[in-house]
Formats: structure tokens, C-alpha cells, sequence
């Protein structure tokens, strides 16, 4: 189990990533299309912003209890929780592997 405050942390940084989501979009956008003059404006306005606003600071973790290592995404579970959970039957479509 993860500390409370890691969770809750990442949960901040979600909700900071959704409020500067379409701000940045277009920010990256201008720096890639726009003229010089314009390209300089939107990187300083981009490096102006929350450093939590960029989405590759959220942390994939696991959704029952935050581990974040081993993180499998179309599950949203960490490895450990996965294999319990597929042992006890309790994922619809999942069956152990034999060979």
C-alpha cells in the first residue's frame, strides 16, 4: 500500500494537468507552427506554468492500492494485485496461461 500523501499528491497533479490541459495543447502548437516572435511568447508562457501541469508528471498507479511499479494499463492494476485477482477469478476474461 502506498502512503496517503503519494496518492493524494498524484490526484492533485491530475486535477492541475485537466485545468491546464487546453492552455498547453495550444501553447505547444503556436511553438510548433508559429513564427519566431510567436514561438518565443509561447515558450516562455509554457515555462511560466505549473511545472505539475505537464501530464507526464502523474504517476501511473495502481487503483485499488496506489503501488506504483508495475503498473498494467489496460487493467489499471500493478502486477500484484493482477495475479491475485486473476487467481481468484475476480477479472471477467482473464484465465492463467498453460503451455
Amino acid at each position: 500500500m502506498a502512503k496517503k500523501s503519494k496518492i493524494a499528491a498524484n490526484e492533485r497533479r491530475k486535477a492541475v494537468v485537466r485545468r491546464h490541459a487546453a492552455r498547453r495543447a495550444e501553447l505547444k502548437r503556436l511553438i510548433r507552427t508559429g513564427d519566431p516572435e510567436t514561438r518565443a511568447a509561447a515558450v516562455r508562457e509554457l515555462a511560466r506554468q505549473p511545472r505539475d501541469a505537464s501530464a507526464t508528471r502523474v504517476r501511473n498507479r495502481d487503483a485499488i492500492d496506489g503501488r506504483p511499479r508495475g503498473h498494467l494499463t489496460k487493467f489499471g492494476l500493478s502486477r500484484v494485485r493482477f495475479r491475485e485477482m486473476a487467481h481468484r477469478g475476480e477479472l471477467p476474461g482473464v484465465t492463467k496461461a498453460s503451455w
